[in-house]
């Protein structure tokens, strides 16, 4: 009996067997007519694999289940060869790798795969979290690579196999060019490697996506169409609107912060005060906005990210403040923004002030930008003074700032 491999086609778990198989000198058939969510329901299944996931390699002696498991009895299935290392500290290290592959890097990936595409609810906090610990794995995996052309040895292991496999979906699905830039190493070994023929004889040509997919907007229920009643005769003085007749543009909605009351403090003239203020800065720029400063029309609010202890890595830290403005662009016209990136080592703390339009921060701001959820908001009392003494300094960025050295600050205006 051949050994038949039953899976839906692209399944990256699959592609772990296949390379290997590849590598190994081993022949795998692929089930015909496999149907994802009914061949795997079906009893004949269901004995090969309880919980119904795929892949699963059917053998003489038996049927095997988990990607990783059947990659490994694949590269062994002609005897030991290099894919599984020459020594014993090896084959550890080639475990070692494959287990950190898919702890760090596949689990996290996919965290941030599958809600973007639908396959699990959203949620912001997690996707930040995912995407962190993510960035923390490819890291490590590119200090490594730094001085390695492999993961273990001078040759292609299981090990980069089943990395390569894991990579190939996140290059595919959500990791941007903009996104991998911060990993050369780990750039380079990705692409070296699915343009190795055995690799591209399963991939295929890898391709990186550009951009990440949009989090899923929910529909609107649609309510139940009513029973049609029967038709009643138009009045004789109505005459029928023609179906090709367009109505009106409506007007478009104002953004309710035009419609409250006019303030004497106009923002464009605060942001070109501090863009302009090269020296002397305490004792123009800043006592230019306490003097435009007008609390009825505006609000001053400090915020402090609420998962500070997952900054430990400085260009990551940077990156998210990055991404955090960049996505607020979308209040422009109604905010000043200044983000402070504090400590000289992770883990970074990141405090920011800002100035809003309005008594209260727009609710616009609150659920398009969905970074605002992050941080613990507090609104300023201008009327104590240790805190308007601190707008002050995070406008300034004064260093020291409570005490730790600015690793940056970045500003919104």
């Amino acid at each position: 009996m051949a050994l038949v491999l039953h899976t839906y086609k692209g399944n990256k778990g699959a592609f772990k067997a296949l390379v290997a198989a590849e590598y190994a000198g081993v022949k795998i058939e692929e089930a015909a007519d496999f149907q994802m969510g009914v061949t795997n329901k079906s009893p004949e299944f269901l004995k090969m694999n309880p919980i119904g996931k795929v892949p699963v390699l059917e053998t003489p002696e038996g049927a095997i289940f988990e990607s990783n498991a059947i990659a490994r009895y694949v590269s062994r299935k002609n005897g030991e060869n290099s894919l599984n290392g020459s020594s014993l500290i090896e084959y550890a290290q080639i475990e070692q790798w494959i287990d950190f592959s898919s702890l760090e890097i596949d689990a996290n990936m996919l965290k941030w795969f599958a809600p973007r595409l639908g396959y699990a609810p959203f949620s912001a906090p997690a996707e930040e979290a995912a995407i962190s610990a993510l960035k923390r794995g490819l890291e490590a995996l590119n200090t490594h690579l730094a001085s390695n052309t492999y993961l273990v040895g001078h040759s292609v292991t299981l090990a980069d196999i089943v990395t390569i496999c894991n990579l190939n979906l996140g290059f595919a699905t959500v990791m941007t060019k903009k996104f991998t830039s911060a990993f050369p190493h780990v750039e380079r070994y990705f692409w070296t490697m699915v343009n190795q023929p055995n690799f591209k004889k399963v991939l295929g040509d890898a391709k990186q996506t550009e951009a990440v997919p949009p989090v899923p907007t929910k529909k609107a229920a649609q309510p139940a169409k009513p029973k049609e009643e029967p038709k009643k005769a138009a009045p004789a003085a109505e005459a029928p609107k023609a179906a090709d007749e367009e109505e009106a543009p409506k007007p478009k909605a104002k953004n309710p912060l035009d419609l409250l009351p006019p303030s004497p403090m106009v923002l464009d003239d605060w942001k070109r005060l501090y863009s302009n203020t090269k020296s002397n800065f305490r004792e123009v720029a800043i006592k230019g906005f306490w003097d435009m400063y007008d609390p009825e029309g505006y609000s001053l609010w400090f915020c402090d990210y609420k998962y500070n202890d997952e900054n430990m890595v400085s260009f990551v830290t940077l990156n998210k403040v990055g991404g955090f403005l960049q996505r607020m662009d979308l209040a422009r016209k109604y905010a000043f923004g200044k983000m402070l990136i504090c400590g000289s080592e992770g883990p970074f703390k990141v405090k920011g002030l800002w100035i809003f339009r309005g008594p209260e921060i727009p609710k616009f701001i609150m659920d398009e930008v969905y970074d605002m959820e992050l941080y613990e908001w507090t609104k300023v009392d201008i009327s104590d003074e240790a805190q308007k003494e601190r707008v002050s300094q995070m406008i300034e960025d004064a260093e020291p700032f409570e005490g730790e050295a600015l690793l940056d600050a970045k500003c919104f205006k």
